[in-house]
């Protein structure tokens, strides 16, 4: 944690190697891979018995910027402990996470007792998206018989939780140019095109359009469905993440609409300064947007939809220029898969609370890389909504990253038991 390695910045690439020897050599048996983007890390901590089969511990060591120091109330790359939580950027995302999976494997091999090779990868880019660990995953014959991802969260601060399903994503940079130079609005205004009017004018063909992409959804089951009705309210999880209903039904639809369905969301928007009273016309006018994806849903095909429907709402006079986002494919794994119900077994004796299945709303691409490849794939975690991902005073409770360690031992042994069977 005390390892500036923030990706979304660009800024550090110092930082990031650093981070994947730290993990290199934690591990031992480990090298660190370059030359497709940030380093990737591949080990082996190999089991205390012949014969045993391979799971595949997934982590990112990689951190989105802290931004301002001022938000923090401990330096957020100093390590900071008080009233039973750890303070510092990454520590939930992934950084405690993912190092309870190293640790609990590294210590049941010291004590003999791992029954199962557990095989490391760790990659630097996922927080921005990238897709060297998938690339890199794809030149590895080796089988896998599990892999297990602590990169989710609990549901409250009391009930752990299986993620079976993320959403895909597919996006672009969006750049349109409607002029050669910014113009006077008096002397052009009404006669000259606007930039800006016109990326409205482009925007507004996806926002709102959520039917129009829904083609290839995959359905969802009763079971889990009533699994759902367990869970916090939407309007409940609303109000608990700062948010305000899109609509009437958006409330009661949280759950259907976060995690069964695309959504379309327009990240940012640049032109000019909106905090000067200018009367000037833009030439050009910039937006970052996405669409996340539905399980069942094809990142690539869906990023070609969004293409024609963004050129087709172009006026003739602008210029549209669309830098792909690399895509996202969505990921599902059945609740009844073996591997899922065994390590659900094994997180309720780490904790003493049986793990609710969900689905989540984010993405995570190496999880729709492994299931693609057949191999079973159990995404978990101990984050609450409480840590501040991504935020400044990001943090985890002590009690959790406890709960992270136990399950992970657990996962391990029901693991290597259930490949006995």
């Amino acid at each position: 944690m005390r390892i500036e390695s923030v990706s979304s910045d660009g800024k550090h690439p110092k930082e990031l190697r650093e981070a994947a020897d730290w993990v290199a050599e934690l591990v031992g048996d480990a090298r660190v891979v370059e030359g497709a983007g940030n380093p990737i890390v591949d080990g082996l901590i190999p089991a205390s018995r012949d014969g045993a089969p391979t799971v595949v511990a997934y982590g990112h060591f990689d951190v989105q910027s802290p931004g301002p120091a001022e938000l923090w109330s401990s330096p957020p790359f100093e390590p900071t402990v008080r009233d039973g939580r750890v303070y510092g950027r990454g520590v939930t995302d992934d950084k405690g996470n993912f190092h309870a999976l190293l640790r609990a494997a590294l210590d049941l091999a010291e004590e003999g007792e791992l029954g199962v090779n557990v095989r490391v990868l760790a990659d630097g880019e996922e927080e921005v998206g990238g897709h060297s660990v998938i690339d890199y995953l794809a030149t590895i014959d080796d089988p896998f018989d599990a892999a297990v991802i602590f990169d989710s969260g609990m549901i409250g601060t009391d009930q752990p939780a299986i993620t079976t399903a993320l959403r895909g994503l597919a996006g672009f940079q969006v750049r349109v140019v409607s002029g050669d130079k910014e113009l006077h609005s008096g002397m052009f205004g009404g006669a000259a095109a606007n930039a800006v009017h016109d990326l409205l004018t482009v925007l507004n063909a996806l926002v709102g359009a959520e039917d129009s992409l829904a083609a290839g959804i995959a359905p969802v089951s009763d079971a889990e469905r009533a699994g759902w009705a367990t869970l916090p309210t939407g309007a409940e999880e609303l109000a608990a993440g700062g948010g305000r209903a899109v609509d009437d039904s958006a409330a009661a639809e949280f759950y259907e609409r976060t995690w069964t369905r695309p959504s379309v969301t327009v990240h940012s928007v640049g032109a000019g300064d909106p905090l000067l009273h200018k009367t000037s016309i833009a030439p050009e006018a910039r937006a970052s947007l996405s669409v996340r994806l539905a399980p069942g849903q094809d990142a690539a095909a869906m990023g070609a939809v969004l293409e024609r429907m963004l050129r087709e709402a172009c006026p003739p006079h602008a210029e549209l220029e669309l830098e792909p986002w690399p895509p996202g494919e969505p990921a599902y794994m059945p609740a009844d898969d073996p591997a899922v119900v065994a390590c659900a077994a094994a997180i309720e004796r780490a904790t003493g609370t049986a793990p609710v299945m969900v689905r989540s709303g984010g993405s995570i691409p190496v999880m729709a890389a492994l299931v693609g490849r057949g191999t079973p794939t159990v995404l978990s975690g101990f984050g609450t909504s409480e840590d501040n991902i991504h935020s400044p005073n990001e943090s985890m409770a002590l009690r959790n990253l406890e709960w992270a360690y136990a399950s992970a031992r657990e996962i391990y042994r029901e693991l290597a038991a259930h490949a006995g069977r």
